[in-house]
């Protein structure tokens, strides 16, 4: 997300872009009544499940999404025969790019392709926005959106407005704070400032909307300086919902300070990744000091394809 997060769960505007850091899920029709899954890079191996059961009993934090897709595919499609899943991920589950989103639409797209059942994009967003808030209890469904769709995208809950945008030659770093954010648990927080204080906090929620919309114009013409004053922005915001940290403010000063446009957590804030806008120019300088402030550039490229089918080999 290319903003702080928090207004898009109650019906505003936000902007998301798909990165390029794949999860692929591969699935085969095993033939018998199980479901197997290999998944090393969400620290699961060797698990199995009598499809009858899914969804039943424990069930580990790292196969959650998967399980309760399948488990809802089988009550509209019953099947008799289980298949083997197996995932594997170019990027660690740590940098908060949306993971159980990734997860979760990757499979869900293999899974209907197995059994030749066309989902539009809305319909897979559908049946896997439904898994998330079963799973979570709360979200808002962009980084769904942004694995569907890909590209950049303008978004209202649940898929209202999916406004495909331009993004012209990004000059943007995607900084690991080294710290991973619990968004389920700030959701929850800032939803119970909302409910204690509605007034105050819908008025920083209209200015993250306002924000959306201003970014949407930068972004299309390449105003890289503006989108910078629109992270600062963006940042305040954060810090009156109280979900940025002594860490990501200690690398948007460094950054600022080295010459960058300006600055953002992304998302939740709490921790995961800090955006800054900074001009070629001053790129090698902001990188080694963020460097040696201990944080990771991430060698990401942003507006990317979205979900797709591929040949296993």
């Amino acid at each position: 997300m290319l903003s702080v997060g928090y207004a898009v769960v109650h019906g505003f505007s936000t902007v998301v872009t798909a990165v390029d850091q794949r999860l692929m899920a591969t699935v085969k029709k095993n033939g018998s009544g199980w479901f197997y899954l290999q998944a090393p890079d969400l620290g699961l191996t060797n698990y199995s499940k009598k499809i009858a059961v899914l969804g039943n009993g424990h069930v580990p934090k790292s196969v959650q999404f998967i399980e309760i897709v399948y488990k809802h595919f089988l009550e509209k499609f019953p099947q008799q025969e289980g298949i083997s899943v197996s995932t594997k991920s170019e990027f660690s589950t740590s940098y908060g790019f949306g993971s159980s989103s990734a997860v979760t639409v990757a499979f869900a797209k293999a899974l209907t392709t197995l059994y030749d059942v066309n989902l539009s994009k809305k319909e897979l967003f559908d049946l896997t926005y439904r898994v998330i808030l079963e799973v979570q209890g709360v979200g808002s469904g962009y980084d769904l959106a942004a694995a569907i769709w890909g590209g950049t995208l303008r978004y209202v809950k649940p898929a209202k407005t999916i406004a495909q945008l331009k993004l012209r030659e990004p000059k943007l770093l995607v900084v690991f704070t080294g710290e991973k954010a619990d968004t389920p648990t700030l959701i929850r927080m800032v939803n119970s400032l909302y409910e204690r204080q509605p007034a105050k906090i819908k008025v920083i929620f209209e200015e993250i909307n306002e924000i959306a919309f201003s970014l949407e114009k930068s972004l299309a013409i390449g105003d890289w300086s503006t989108v910078g004053k629109l992270f600062c922005r963006s940042q305040q915001a954060a810090r009156e919902l109280g979900v940025s940290s002594t860490r990501i403010e200690e690398l948007i000063e460094i950054a600022q300070a080295t010459g960058a446009y300006g600055a953002t957590c992304s998302g939740a804030g709490g921790g995961d990744c800090v955006l800054v806008a900074v001009a070629d120019q001053q790129r090698a300088a902001v990188k080694k000091a963020l460097r040696q402030a201990g944080a990771k550039i991430l060698s990401v490229q942003l507006d990317a394809p979205g979900v797709r089918i591929e040949k296993a080999r």
